[in-house]
């Protein structure tokens, strides 16, 4: 491992250290504010710091097993912990290159997700409403809360606009690329001859913000 990227590790582990601190103190909770963005860097650091401690104990193991390469009776098994040790690092190491990869500060936040039937009449809107279907059973298999903010629902049972607010850790990181058109081809429940329709419908995930505790306008 690159000793930059050793250093950074370590400034993490001293970071994680005093974020404990900070949040176990009887004040944390005085300003919420600061307090979300704390357990907020909390939440991002703490998964890297222990895939480094994974790390430093693999290296760890690997000094143990060379030891034990001298000793005859031992070699056999010191060299299968040794390639073990050696393999993990290798592993661990691919997955803090990807942990310290710059991340979107959004992406830990709750969501709103805005769904808009689009040309396609009543198909749209039954489209949307299999589009806020999917999405809500996706939500309930990752133990994310999902409340209906606003609702135009058409008549056969489908919605011209939807808008949830979706609560979760790293909601938005997973589904902020839904953003956009989507479209569906197909023999609509509304269709008597059989013939496929082509309807879209707009997605829209936006990162719910912090509070405002005061809003001042310059007249």
């Amino acid at each position: 491992m690159k000793q930059r990227i050793r250093d950074k590790l370590e400034n993490l582990v001293d970071r994680l250290q005093e974020l404990d601190r900070l949040l176990a103190t009887s004040e944390a909770t005085s300003d919420m504010d600061n307090f979300r963005k704390l357990t907020r860097e909390h939440a991002e650091i703490g998964p890297v710091v222990s895939l480094y401690q994974q790390f430093r104990q693999a290296e760890a193991d690997e000094a143990t097993a060379r030891e034990m390469l001298a000793d005859p009776e031992m070699k056999e098994l010191a060299q299968a912990e040794l390639e073990s040790a050696q393999a993990l690092q290798a592993d661990v190491e691919h997955q803090l290159q990807t942990a310290l990869l710059p991340k979107d500060p959004n992406d830990e936040r709750n969501l709103f997700l805005e769904i808009r039937a689009g040309t396609g009449g009543d198909e749209a809107a039954l489209f949307a409403g299999d589009l806020l279907r999917m999405y809500t059973r996706f939500a309930e298999r990752q133990r994310w809360q999902v409340e209906t903010i606003s609702a135009s629902e058409s008549e056969l049972g489908g919605y011209k606009e939807v808008i949830v607010r979706i609560n979760g850790a790293g909601a938005y990181s997973r589904l902020k690329f839904e953003s956009g058109g989507h479209r569906v081809q197909r023999v609509p429940a509304t269709e008597t001859q059989g013939r496929i329709h082509t309807s879209a419908c707009t997605v829209a995930v936006m990162p719910e913000a912090d509070e405002v505790s005061d809003v001042e306008l310059n007249p």
